[in-house]
């Protein structure tokens, strides 16, 4: 293990001391809900690989004005190294005071990518140019500009392999403008988080389970095209055209209006009926069922061991199945 570790010391010097400057200070770097503006003293700056050849050049040509004794070489050679001096000037500058704030993350199966959305505040009056957003020693994912006194969006890429919560690590952000001669990077970590749901089981397998109760269609209220039957208060998940608009403001809250019609058994989605299957297993097949429920608009419940998801219908419902799916257990 010694001699595998000093032979990278001295077959790649450069690389392992980049890794030990970003272990320490990755490991300073704290968790925080944003913004985080970042200061003078957190931005680091090195030259690229064209910035050394920039002063390789800028020294060649200084070793031959002092040979030849040229008066327009010296002028020539300080005027590059201005130039070089002014880059890094503004290389600096371009990333200082930047603030960062965390997006929205939207929620994905396991097995999917997940998306971080990073806002980046530029509360100066000038722009800044090529801003670029990374994983730790690995390429730009994300670039772009910000305006003055405006904010840029942008999505940092992961893979999420399994359910649950998926925070989002440590990230750079860096710019080389405006002449690539030097990299100027800073590390952040936001309180930002993807939620994961359960890998969903392959479509048109195993079927649901039989609709609890009694019989096998009954009469009942729900909103509907049929014969009005009256109002009831809004629930989260009814339709915007179910909702009784009028009624508004005499009542100040919201009615949903509701018709007469036959109605399926209420669908429940309940663990128990997959007792031959493990966990992750019956995750995966009751997040088929629920997908598979919510696109044939039946209104379904969810039986966990500990928490109970009551039946319902619509976008909110369908997350609130998935959420407990992707959490049980965690």
């Amino acid at each position: 293990m010694r001699i595998w570790l000093l032979l990278k010391i001295l077959l790649h010097p450069l690389n392992w001391v980049q890794a030990r400057i970003d272990a320490w200070v990755m490991a300073r770097v704290k968790r925080q809900p944003g913004p985080i503006r970042v200061p003078r003293h957190r931005v680091y700056i090195v030259p690229t690989r064209f910035g050394y050849g920039f002063a390789l050049l800028g020294l060649v040509m200084l070793l031959g004005a002092m040979n030849y004794s040229n008066s327009m070489a010296f002028a020539l050679t300080f005027l590059i190294g201005g130039l070089g001096l002014i880059s890094m000037h503004h290389t600096h500058g371009n990333l200082v005071n930047i603030e960062l704030r965390a997006g929205r993350s939207r929620p994905v199966f396991a097995g999917e990518i997940a998306h971080f959305e990073i806002l980046l505040d530029n509360p100066s009056p000038r722009a800044r140019y090529a801003l670029e957003l990374a994983w730790p020693r690995q390429p730009a994912l994300a670039s772009g500009d910000v305006e003055p006194r405006a904010t840029q969006s942008l999505l940092l890429s992961q893979p999420a392999p399994s359910r649950g919560w998926l925070p989002c690590r440590v990230f750079s952000v860096s710019t080389e403008f405006p002449l690539g001669l030097f990299h100027a990077w800073t590390w952040a970590e936001l309180e930002l988080s993807c939620l994961v749901f359960p890998r969903p089981a392959p479509a048109g397998g195993r079927e649901p389970p039989v609709a609890s109760g009694s019989g096998g269609l009954t009469s009942g209220h729900q909103a509907g095209h049929e014969e009005f039957a009256g109002l009831r208060d809004y629930q989260r998940g009814d339709g915007l055209r179910s909702v009784h608009w009028k009624s508004l403001p005499k009542l100040g809250s919201l009615m949903t209006k509701q018709f007469h019609e036959s109605l399926e058994r209420e669908l429940w989605l309940d663990w128990d009926q997959l007792g031959h299957l493990e966990t992750e297993a019956r995750l995966s097949q009751l997040t088929r069922w629920v997908l598979d429920a919510e696109a044939a608009g039946r209104r379904y419940g969810l039986r966990l061991p500990g928490q109970r998801v009551a039946p319902g219908q619509g976008e909110a419902h369908q997350y609130d199945c998935l959420k407990a799916l992707a959490l049980h257990g965690l």
